[in-house]
């Protein structure tokens, strides 16, 4: 059993959270209000369930993170991020922005995949970190052609602490690119870890890892409490060096 919230329960600890069944999952209800939301990541915790399902509250242990200095970038990707720079420099085809159009990003992360349905992303879920952006606590990255929305990722950030949400491709690379200027952007800004939630392969081939949930919210408490970044534009991320 886990406990039902109602909009005034404060999230139980993470100890607490299923070991087997359904692993991670701490807690169901409440709602997707930005204070709600801020709440979680401040503890650790996140929201991810299906359609037809009640909002599910999780913690996983372990814990897939990215550390910033660990990002891999393929011999390939490098050439397309130094072509994408170039563009950027001389006023080209492709822009890299923050920012610019956050709503947008999440949309197309939720619409419908190539090898499968949308994803879980639903209204609520879109109205609930939309706000987190007015806030000032969620970002985009945006990959541009021609004017296009073509690539994209975005995620909450609170101190120094970036907790990454989803990505969507329209081109090859899209999400890589977008990716890769985030994670340049946060590097130079003293953001070491990416929470990346719950393991997969595509997250492991771009040099996530898992570590122990007593180390993640040590890190996370650590980094909460630094300043907020104010500033987010895109900056040559370090594999465009020739």
């Amino acid at each position: 059993m886990i406990p039902w919230l109602d909009t005034h329960t404060p999230f139980p600890d993470v100890a607490t959270a299923l070991t087997t069944d359904a692993p991670g999952l701490l807690a169901a209800g409440a709602d997707l209000s930005p204070q709600r939301l801020l709440m979680a990541y401040k503890h650790g915790i996140f929201p991810w369930f299906s359609e037809g399902q009640p909002i599910l509250w999780w913690s996983t242990d372990p814990r897939m993170v990215l550390m910033t200095e660990q990002f891999r970038v393929s011999d390939s990707l490098k050439k397309t991020l130094r072509k994408v720079q170039r563009s950027m420099d001389d006023g080209g085809r492709w822009q890299v922005r923050f920012d610019s159009a956050f709503e947008q990003v999440m949309r197309a992360c939720a619409a419908p995949r190539r090898d499968g349905p949308g994803t879980w992303i639903s209204d609520d879920i879109i109205a609930g970190y939309c706000g987190l952006h007015q806030m000032g606590y969620a970002h985009s990255a945006e990959l541009w052609l021609d004017g296009e929305l073509v690539g994209g990722a975005y995620g909450v950030s609170i101190g120094r602490m970036f907790y990454g949400e989803s990505m969507f491709a329209r081109v090859s690379d899209g999400s890589k690119i977008a990716l890769a200027y985030l994670v340049g952007f946060l590097r130079r800004h003293g953001v070491k870890m990416i929470d990346c939630q719950q393991e997969t392969g595509h997250l492991a081939s771009l040099g996530a890892a898992p570590i122990p949930r007593a180390a993640f919210l040590a890190h996370l408490r650590n980094s909460i409490e630094l300043p907020q970044i104010s500033v987010w534009e895109p900056i040559a991320p370090l594999a465009t060096a020739s």
